[in-house]
């Protein structure tokens, strides 16, 4: 391989060799034909593959976020997750998925935490390391990201994390170590500085990375992290996205003064080739992965999702057994979170809500009792007519003047057109639809986007102003950009034609447009009286509650772990009238749960995708068991969560000050119980976990179903050290086996103990102290049963 990639080297003059090493545009890699070069779109790809636009066209399937993937603790799932995003991939023409993210859960602020898999480096590494191999066992690229301590994202471009190597090495480089052992072709360098050097010019990228790792792929990265021309020389191969004008002439020109070594330069491109030839982009064709149909898709998302629930309590009431009637409410019970915002963000073709799943299968009367947001939504597909088809959606026009560029029927409310070729050479686009008000009252009519916008109905200008993005982060403007409407009484069945104008301006491309209505509600205090009496007056009441994507998102971290408007009110209001209250807690990441204990049962669902109500009516119902355990602590308060800051200093620094001791191994330091602990998870039947065995690095236990139905347990494994000459946790993973048992049956869980989780780091390497350890197993990292020495 390496003569044949040195001899298409030598072809290559220097323009040609620095093309390479940025990309073509926005979401593709550069090619050349002379050397038999593709050129190579890649796609964000955490918990789908959205391709190089976003276009409800050509939609997306809807996986669950990492945060769930993490909670099921399923190498073998994971295999067949991987398996599905390679097929999505070569589906959309993409040779590389942006992903897995897998930076830890240092703080529970963390604005991409529903991103990343874990608190714990080896959790993350396990479920990291399978994605990563069954990806790329169909000839597309995983991109393990952002190497390295991205963990927050306040001032993500400019922070400098201050961390010890200790630290470092063994909490947040080992997920990216065991991804590089797992066979990584490509791996993505943050934004961030550590230790005062921006991470694509870092020297952690040559040591450990390509030095003692071995990597010998490729390391883009992030967008618009290349901050110098002289920063070629170091381990960052290839800058995103492109051109990218810091590597173009004036890099041509420190190569030839000889500032920079073509020799480096030379080395990015065997790197970018050589990946170019794994995913079949050089002098060949992709390799094909399994093709998956739309209901084996769905199935699987449906099924990962229930496997990811977590049920953190229940008095019995769960799984419920055919009410009489069923009370559901809360705003996310009719409008979810499907998925995370930020560049996770796919648009599928469809989803299934809580209360679209469980009127399947339950006797359901629906009412939010509070609403999450005062922002209005993308006009509904079954509201808006286009009026150059007559079909449902909208018609979109790119305009130069008086002149039509292009046309198209638009089937979503809310357009993004960032990177679309129409939208860049348009001076004005419009978005026309006939509305069609389904109920009487006080309609929002209105829109959303960044330009000069105005809004036209029934012919009469209405609105116009020229609007501002309220911060600098271009994910958020793009996916959560500014709103204006105006009211108007509409009677049911009454009909009103929409025209939004929108000329991009103020230095913005056009990123997209959105025709936003908001439908008539009744008063705050008349739709919470209606909900407490409606749980009232039913046999059980299940809230769904949970955050926005102004709470969770990339861009920015959160500032409290409250849950939004009146939600916690509602929830201790409706189990105040109503014993068997049950609460769906749809969030990305740990939230406060004030009534936790006041409620029959608690479910945790995460950002589940595509399947949302279906597996929640799975699990709900019993059909199937709420399979997860937590993959990070969920606290009582915010003001008990021992590491929490996520803002540096003035001077851009973020010290890493608690060292190795972040989530359950913080929380066992301080001596402080949150309100669930690592790995806690129960499920529809009772277990019992006993006969450990070790042998060499492989400890065996029996694991019996001691109660009425088939269920699945997650058992784990932690060390301690009694008595220390390092600093250590208290416990820590060190492995975990998933099993499934009938009713009665005894299985056997066979756990292996990676050398590495007794290792410590030393300034002379890896070492382990001398002496027993201590083996935990059990079923959380409180709920230890089972003990073992082993040395």
């Amino acid at each position: 391989m390496s003569n044949t990639i040195d001899e298409l080297l030598a072809g290559l003059d220097l323009p040609a060799k620095i093309e390479l090493i940025s990309g073509a545009n926005f979401f593709r890699f550069a090619g050349d034909p002379s050397i038999g070069l593709a050129e190579m779109p890649v796609s964000d790809g955490p918990s789908g593959v959205r391709g190089e636009q976003w276009d409800e066209r050509d939609p997306s399937v809807s996986l669950p976020s990492g945060t769930a993937l993490a909670a099921t603790w399923d190498r073998e799932l994971l295999t067949e997750i991987g398996a599905l995003i390679a097929a999505e991939a070569r589906r959309k023409d993409v040779y590389a998925v942006l992903g897995p993210t897998i930076n830890l859960h240092r703080s529970p602020l963390g604005g991409r935490h529903f991103e990343c898999f874990s608190e714990d480096p080896l959790l993350t590494a396990e479920i990291a390391a399978a994605y990563v191999r069954s990806v790329q066992a169909h000839g597309v690229s995983a991109c393990p990201k952002h190497y390295v301590a991205n963990d927050s994202e306040t001032e993500r471009f400019t922070a400098d994390v201050i961390a010890s190597e200790r630290t470092l090495r063994e909490l947040y480089l080992y997920p990216f170590e065991r991804s590089v052992q797992a066979g990584a072709w490509m791996i993505m360098a943050a934004y961030n500085s550590v230790n005062g050097v921006t991470m694509t010019e870092n020297d952690l990228l040559d040591e450990p990375l390509k030095g003692e790792w071995g990597f010998d792929g490729v390391v883009v990265s992030d967008w618009t992290a290349v901050r110098s021309t002289l920063g070629a020389a170091k381990g960052n191969d290839l800058a995103m996205p492109g051109p990218w004008e810091a590597w173009g002439k004036p890099l041509e020109e420190a190569v030839r003064a000889g500032q920079v070594p073509e020799s480096a330069i030379d080395e990015k491109v065997r790197r970018i080739l050589r990946f170019a030839e794994r995913v079949g982009a050089l002098n060949g064709t992709p390799r094909q992965a399994p093709a998956f149909t739309d209901a084996a898709a769905q199935q699987l998302v449906r099924t990962a999702a229930a496997k990811a629930m977590v049920l953190a309590s229940n008095d019995g009431t769960l799984p419920l057994n055919k009410p009489a009637g069923v009370a559901l409410l809360g705003s996310a019970a009719a409008e979810p979170r499907f998925m995370g915002g930020g560049s996770a963000t796919v648009i599928p073709s469809h989803t299934t809500s809580p209360l679209e799943g469980l009127s399947q299968a339950l006797p359901v009367v629906y009412t939010p009792g509070v609403h999450l947001s005062e922002n209005m939504l993308p006009v509904p597909l079954d509201l808006i007519t286009d009026p150059e088809t007559g079909t449902p959606g909208l018609d979109l026009r790119y305009l130069d003047g008086d002149t039509l560029l292009d046309q198209e029927h638009r089937t979503a409310g809310a357009l993004m057109l960032f990177g679309n070729a129409n939208a860049l050479r348009a001076k004005t686009i419009e978005l026309r639809g006939r509305l069609r008000a389904d109920v009487a009252g006080e309609w929002r009519i209105g829109f959303a986007g960044v330009g000069t916008l105005s809004l036209t109905l029934d012919g009469e200008q209405v609105l116009e102003e020229n609007v501002v993005p309220a911060g600098a982060d271009p994910v958020e403007m793009l996916l959560n950009p500014p709103q204006r409407s105006v009211t108007r009484t509409l009677a049911a069945g009454q009909e009103v034609d929409m025209l939004v104008r929108m000329v991009p301006g103020g230095g913005f491309p056009a990123m997209g447009i959105t025709c936003a209505v908001g439908r008539p509600r009744r008063s705050a205090d008349e739709e919470f009286a209606a909900a407490v009496e409606l749980a009232r007056t039913s046999e059980v009441a299940v809230v769904v509650v949970g955050t926005t994507e102004q709470i969770e998102s990339e861009g920015f971290d959160r500032t409290t772990l409250r849950l939004p408007g009146r939600q916690d009110e509602l929830v201790a209001a409706v189990a105040a009238v109503n014993p068997r209250t049950v609460v769906v807690v749809n969030s990305g990441s740990p939230v406060e749960m004030p009534w936790r204990d006041d409620v029959a049962a608690v479910l945790l669902t995460w950002f589940p995708g595509q399947e949302f109500g279906a597996a929640l009516a799975d699990v709900l119902t019993g059909a199937a068991e709420p399979g997860g355990r937590l993959p990070t602590t969920w606290p009582r308060t915010i003001d008990e969560v021992p590491v929490l800051n996520t803002k540096p200093a003035a001077d851009n620094a973020l010290p890493y000050e608690e060292g190795i001791h972040i989530g359950y191994r913080a929380w066992l330091k301080s001596g402080v119980a949150p309100a669930y602990p690592f790995g806690h998870g129960l499920g529809y039947t009772s277990w019992e976990l006993a006969d450990l065995k070790v042998s060499g690095r492989t400890a065996t236990v029996s694991v019996r179903n001691t109660g009425a139905r088939p269920g699945r347990q997650v058992v784990q494994a932690y060390l301690s050290r009694s008595v220390s000459t390092v600093d250590r946790p208290v416990r820590w993973l060190s492995g975990f086996a998933a099993v499934e048992a009938a009713p009665g049956e005894t299985v056997t869980a066979t756990i292996e103990l990676p050398q590495r989780s007794f290792e410590h780091w030393t300034d002379q390497g890896w070492t382990v102290e001398p002496g027993a350890f201590t083996l935990h197993i059990g079923t959380s990292v409180t709920d230890l049963p089972l003990t073992a020495d082993i040395g």
